[in-house]
């Protein structure tokens, strides 16, 4: 009796993070080019190479380096115009000013993923 409520217990909780991972895998296969890119981004500030310097640690401000945010710019932008923004709308609206590139990517990819989330719970 015991050796089937535990084979019970091993096939529910295989079956449980089996979901789960399928609903995260379906989330990230949800994602555009654009925004994997810009989780990329984001991720390899993380890398060793990328990582603050001494200069910057002491510099002991929240707000990314120039150095840093230039590594963010590029996905950045290529989120931004997947939107259908054109570049001189682009540069109009920040003045070509990397935080504002950044901030701005950032809403659009909080929005997008939102709508991920709503229209998987809506399928379930």
């Amino acid at each position: 009796m015991k050796k089937l409520l535990l084979s019970a217990i091993a096939v529910i909780s295989l079956v449980a993070c089996n979901n789960e991972s399928t609903t995260v895998n379906t989330v990230q296969s949800m994602k555009t080019p654009q925004m994997e890119n810009f989780d990329k981004a984001f991720k390899s500030l993380g890398d060793p190479q990328n990582r603050p310097t001494e200069e910057e640690k002491k510099r002991n401000t929240s707000e990314l380096s120039d150095r840093r945010k230039a590594l963010l710019v590029p996905a950045s932008k290529e989120l931004i115009l997947s939107t259908g923004v054109t570049e001189n709308e682009l540069m109009q609206k920040t003045g070509g000013d990397m935080s504002q590139i950044i901030v701005w990517a950032t809403q659009i990819y909080m929005k997008k993923s939102e709508d991920i989330r709503k229209n998987l719970k809506s399928e379930k």
